[in-house]
């Protein structure tokens, strides 16, 4: 019965090339995923939204590899005075070097992005995949709960939700963020799962014998899970945002945190006065963001066979 069963699953993941009347040893075929990575370094906008997104990880780990002097050291004798020898961005209000805030502040916005993908993306997969292979009352339970979840304003959840946490760490944004993250790629997750358990040799594992565990585990969730990750690493950029918006409004990360949010929130009123202290937070995050756009479409290019 295994070797029967082992025999199906190759079924799988083994399609043998080799045309009629060829001779000579034959070629294993290309997976999905060697196929799509084939693709993948020929593809000049995942090149360049990987070098920025490796760029930003670096700074954010070693933010003393580009910037040597402190975020939260300040001089009001030079506030909001311009570039200067040693100082190219400028001096924000409080007379912090707005180079130095700028650099640090990936720090927090990459933490909270990585974070709050990982944690939407396993709780989400999990319980999406659970209730796309098993179906039952268990499937229409997630569904109504994650319209719940659907059904709320994420500006004003985040409002309501963060008002009344204290913390200044990262954490309850992450937190925030993977509660209403979530049903999103749980909606994503159950319905690759129920396409994938229809496959062949899905069914000619169960004929087989193949318990749940084994079949969900070893044939439904490597070829469902393609559209987890295009989803969550797009997810992963509209996050980062989401987190600087949440600062913006002052309910997310608070000083003396450095982030992209609050300096932006901190310039806004001296937009006219000193617009420096703006635009190099402001381009900082937008150049994230669509570094992490970038490389979520190349993905969805790479591993969607329609697109090609």
């Amino acid at each position: 019965m295994d070797l029967a069963l082992d025999e199906a699953e190759s079924i799988e993941g083994i399609e043998k090339t080799a045309g009629p009347g060829v001779s000579g040893p034959r070629e294993r075929a290309r997976s999905l995923w060697s196929d799509a990575w084939h693709q993948l370094r020929r593809n000049p906008v995942f090149i360049i939204s990987s070098l920025l997104i490796l760029f930003l990880v670096v700074i954010s780990i070693w933010p003393q590899l580009i910037a040597s002097g402190d975020p939260l050291q300040c001089d009001l004798s030079k506030s909001q005075q311009g570039s200067a020898p040693g100082h190219p961005f400028g001096y924000d209000t409080q007379g912090c070097d707005v180079y130095t805030r700028t650099v640090y502040g990936a720090r927090a916005s990459i933490t909270v992005g990585v974070c709050a993908t990982l944690g939407a993306a396993l709780l989400g997969s999990a319980l999406g995949g659970l209730a796309g292979f098993f179906g039952g009352w268990g499937d229409s339970l997630l569904s109504r709960v994650a319209d719940i979840f659907f059904g709320i304003p994420v500006v004003l959840g985040g409002l309501v939700f963060l008002s009344v946490v204290t913390s200044t760490t990262v954490w309850p944004v992450v937190g925030f963020i993977v509660l209403l993250g979530w049903p999103q790629i749980a909606r994503i997750a159950r319905g690759s799962v129920i396409t994938a358990k229809q496959n062949d040799y899905v069914q000619a594992a169960r004929a087989l014998g193949a318990g749940n565990a084994r079949m969900l585990l070893r044939h439904v969730a490597p070829n469902a899970v393609a559209p987890v990750i295009v989803v969550a690493t797009i997810a992963l950029g509209t996050y980062i945002a989401l987190e600087a918006t949440l600062s913006f409004l002052g309910v997310g990360l608070r000083p003396p945190t450095v982030s992209w949010g609050i300096d932006i929130s901190n310039a806004a009123s001296q937009i006219r006065n000193a617009p420096h202290m703006l635009l190099w937070p402001a381009g900082a995050l937008s150049i994230t963001v669509l570094a992490f756009i970038m490389l979520g479409d190349a993905v969805r290019d790479a591993l969607d066979p329609k697109l090609r």
